[in-house]
């Protein structure tokens, strides 16, 4: 048996032989494993694709009620924090994804839900120019930003740059493989997404949150370059500044009266209000008066004088 006192076996002999690398024909058949699951399944729920669907900026499809319930999801969550990990941080609102419009064959029915039930993706997806199946036996795209999808070698071969199904016009660089397994094409992704975060726009091309308000007196950004305000610019937000401090005055004459005459009366009208309301501050009512004393004045002997000596008069004689 060993290893019970009567002889010790060695690493030797326990390891008999290394494990092989995969061969070229078995690496193949795990991503042809990989790719039929990716086509048919979302990669968060692991339910069957089903319309409205929509791609990342790498090209991996998802149902779009998944997408939109990761985004409503709490911070936290169990789910929203696997969903995280799958999505890398590519997608923070539907800005960064596409809905991919797919033709759908209603004559054909996709062979492995028959095998299968309803574990599949049930709709069958064609090329709209050559009618052949989307999959992973052959090589899709969508264009950015009207999201319909050909086979990748109708795309090539057709001269311009404009949509086959809406003619809406579209860049080389926004041709984007569904599913991709080469290196070149997630690199070349990478650096589109890349580029794309330096101008402010996300996958779909619209434009991301605009950043704060800048202050007053920050420095303004046209076409990448930064230009200071202007000498004039700081004088007229100074002068608005003062105007700001200055305390309110009383309404004036208006200026702008053409008429000669209204003017004259206007300004007559003015001066005859703030005579009256001058009156109307030093005219004080005479009860009102009454009730303080005049220091100047001085009191009257018949007022000073108290209720026993009052109505008689003392001589100053003795």
């Amino acid at each position: 048996m060993g290893n019970d006192g009567g002889s010790i076996p060695t690493r030797r002999e326990l390891v008999k032989e290394a494990a092989k690398a995969l061969t070229t024909q078995q690496v193949k058949e795990v991503q042809n494993e990989q790719q039929e699951y990716a086509w048919n399944h979302d990669p968060i729920t692991r339910k069957p694709l089903s319309k409205p669907v929509v791609s990342d900026s790498l090209g991996k499809l998802y149902n779009k009620d998944t997408i939109i319930e990761y985004l409503l999801s709490e911070d936290g969550d169990a789910k929203k924090t696997e969903a995280e990990s799958i999505l890398q941080g590519r997608v923070k609102s539907l800005k960064d994804v596409v809905e991919v419009k797919f033709e759908v064959d209603n004559g054909g029915v996709n062979a492995a839900e028959e095998a299968n039930g309803p574990t599949v993706r049930s709709e069958k997806w064609i090329c709209p120019i050559t009618n052949r199946e989307l999959g992973p036996s052959a090589k899709a795209v969508y264009l950015v930003p009207c999201g319909h999808a050909f086979a990748g070698s109708v795309v090539r071969e057709v001269s311009g740059e404009t949509c086959l199904q809406c003619n809406e016009t579209y860049a080389e660089n926004d041709v984007i493989p569904i599913l991709p397994t080469v290196a070149t094409d997630i690199a070349r992704l990478s650096l589109r997404m890349k580029t794309l975060k330096e101008n402010n726009l996300t996958h779909s091309l619209k434009k991301a949150k605009g950043d704060k308000k800048r202050k007053k007196h920050a420095e303004k950004e046209t076409n990448g370059a930064t230009v200071a305000l202007t000498s004039k610019e700081q004088d007229r937000s100074s002068e608005e500044d003062k105007k700001k401090d200055k305390p309110k005055q009383k309404p004036t004459i208006n200026e702008n009266i053409k008429s000669a005459s209204t003017a004259s009366l206007t300004k007559k009208v003015l001066e005859e209000q703030e005579a009256r309301n001058k009156r109307r501050k030093l005219e004080q009512n005479d009860n009102v008066k009454s009730l303080f004393s005049n220091r100047d004045k001085k009191p009257s002997a018949s007022n000073s004088a108290d209720y026993m000596t009052r109505g008689f008069s003392i001589s100053s004689k003795r």
